[in-house]
């Protein structure tokens, strides 16, 4: 019995000396973690701040997907709508990437894009821009930003919302404020003339 106990004895002393043994090195393997997580935190969350601060917009942009194309609203200077279709014909745009009617923005100013969605879920995404935010039926979706260039800027639907999503490409005409100007009379003119027709 006496043997026993010696035996018990030691073996609680080497159990509780390997117990305690690796204990400086788990508390720096869970510390250090923690601490480059935070030093990682600080710009990050910075940055979101700074991504959702929303400027002062010169303009209000609006689109609506639909099944299978999408509809745009000026609506900061006239009623201005109308939808935007892909174009079929092969041989004078690039394929399954043009629309018939294009969106028309100025440059080097901040515009305001509202997306939603009539039916079901599409995803309004031009990646020169980097801009993608979800058009949802019943939700408004709002993302900011600037075009510092002119020229022809493309983009798709990049969620897959049904049979012809692959369909849905959206075209942005990026021109000068002067440019843009005329752009909106000309096409504010003709919808009043498509009015008094009917």
């Amino acid at each position: 019995a006496v043997l026993y106990t010696m035996i018990s004895i030691i073996q609680n002393k080497q159990t509780s000396r390997f117990l305690l043994e690796g204990q400086m090195i788990e508390t720096v393997w869970t510390i250090a973690p923690a601490i480059i997580l935070v030093f990682i935190a600080i710009p990050s969350l910075r940055l979101l701040y700074l991504m959702d601060e929303i400027h002062n917009p010169t303009m209000t942009l609006k689109a609506v997907g639909h099944q299978w194309y999408w509809s745009y609203e000026y609506s900061d200077f006239t009623k201005l709508e109308f939808d935007s279709y892909m174009v079929q014909d092969n041989n004078r745009h690039i394929p399954l990437l043009d629309t018939d009617n294009r969106i028309v923005l100025p440059m080097n100013s901040p515009i305001r894009m509202i997306v939603t969605a009539a039916d079901v879920l599409h995803s309004w995404t031009v990646p020169s821009l980097g801009v993608k935010t979800d058009a949802t039926p019943g939700r408004l979706n709002q993302v900011s930003f600037s075009i510092n260039r002119p020229g022809l800027l493309y983009g798709q639907c990049s969620e897959i919302c049904g049979a012809n999503h692959s369909f849905m490409p959206i075209v942005i005409e990026s021109v000068s404020t002067n440019q843009f100007i005329n752009w909106v009379s000309k096409m504010s003119e003709s919808s009043d003339d498509w009015k008094q027709v009917f």
